[in-house]
């Protein structure tokens, strides 16, 4: 009976141990889990076509795959911090996180503007192959490891217009005393061609143009150029955008708060952003000849490229350019040789297949 009574005991125990598994698992499970709310701040307008409307969809998809444990709230320029303040405030905690162009940080770092666009440098299908599989991202990481950021691609608008001038530029010396707004190397090199380069956010830029504060601004192409009505202020629009024939959007992230999260949210950030990376840019690809069809057809703009000499004679000054900033700078010599080694690399095969097959198809 002693023997019998002792079994009985053991069961219930081990039923009893069982049981407050089960419940424990089942309380673990009920558990709310936790909810982060981050501030994404940007450069551009509050949902201004493509470069705006990207980081809120950046937003949605996030809240969306976390199913709401990591809720992000979109700034556009000047409702949390100025426009160009967008790396500082990210460096600094004031926001979680940022959407901008990394040429806007030439001043913090030299090196940063390779990572949005390098005169006659890579296209957007080009800059992605760099920064995903050429070594890139790893650099970029490097250049902004001392501002506690880390950078991960934003988007690419493609190729770029030339800009919108309120002459005609027929010859180099027409670029001699132009007052225009064009950041980056871009601007450097205009500045070399005996021009002076103005660097404005985005929102300014019609009404400087209108008032005369500057001669000629490029932006971006014909999608946010018409949204902007830069057809009301400048007479020619000119193409290529030898200076950004490329330019990549950066996402910023603050590294401490980017490390506070789950291993399964940090994984769902670096997915949405290769999702916006590739979205903006099949966006501009759809949107831009519709846009352009209507300035011409519509609005009557002067669309024209821009002469040969002019172009051959940016390019000899661009490398120059390129060169020196290099030179200048240990990190940013550093960067430079793998963005030229890839470049080559990648200008060489696309002699045979991406430009040998649209010269065919022309």
């Amino acid at each position: 009976m002693k023997r019998l009574t002792t079994l009985l005991l053991s069961v219930v125990a081990i039923a009893g141990l069982s049981g407050c598994q089960k419940d424990a698992e089942q309380a673990a499970v009920a558990a709310p889990q936790q909810t982060f709310k981050w501030k994404l701040v940007t450069s551009w307008p509050k949902n201004f076509p493509g470069l705006g409307t990207a980081p809120e969809r950046f937003a949605t998809m996030v809240n969306d795959m976390s199913a709401g444990r990591l809720q992000i709230k979109v700034y556009g320029a000047g409702e949390l911090v100025p426009a160009l303040q967008v790396f500082d405030a990210v460096s600094q905690g004031t926001a979680e996180m940022g959407h901008s162009g990394a040429y806007y940080w030439k001043g913090k770092a030299a090196a940063a503007q390779f990572f949005t666009s390098v005169p006659f440098g890579l296209t957007a299908q080009e800059m992605n192959g760099w920064i995903q599989y050429g070594g890139g991202q790893q650099l970029w990481e490097e250049v902004y490891a001392p501002f506690n950021l880390l950078p991960l691609p934003g988007g690419n608008t493609g190729v770029q217009m030339g800009g919108w001038f309120n002459k005609e530029i027929n010859s180099v010396s027409d670029l001699e005393g132009l007052k225009m707004r064009i950041p980056g190397l871009g601007g450097e090199v205009l500045a070399r061609a005996g021009g002076t380069p103005v660097t404005l956010p985005g929102g300014e830029i019609f009404t400087s143009l209108q008032t005369g504060a500057i001669d000629a601004t490029e932006w971006v192409g014909p999608y946010n150029d018409l949204a902007f009505g830069l057809h009301k202020v400048a007479k020619h629009y000119y193409y290529p955008g030898w200076h950004e024939p490329g330019s990549m959007m950066e996402f910023v992230i603050n590294k401490t708060a980017f490390e506070k999260l789950p291993k399964d949210l940090q994984a769902i950030v670096r997915v949405a952003t290769k999702a916006v990376n590739e979205d903006m840019l099949a966006e501009y690809t759809t949107r831009n000849q519709a846009a352009l069809t209507e300035l011409k057809e519509k609005h009557g703009v002067d669309v024209r490229a821009f002469p040969d000499d002019v172009l051959s004679k940016l390019q000899v000054l661009s490398e120059q350019v390129v060169a020196e900033v290099s030179a200048a700078d240990p990190l940013a010599q550093k960067v430079y040789n793998s963005y030229k080694n890839y470049r080559d690399q990648v200008k060489a095969y696309h002699a045979v297949s991406e430009q040998a097959y649209i010269n065919a198809r022309d």
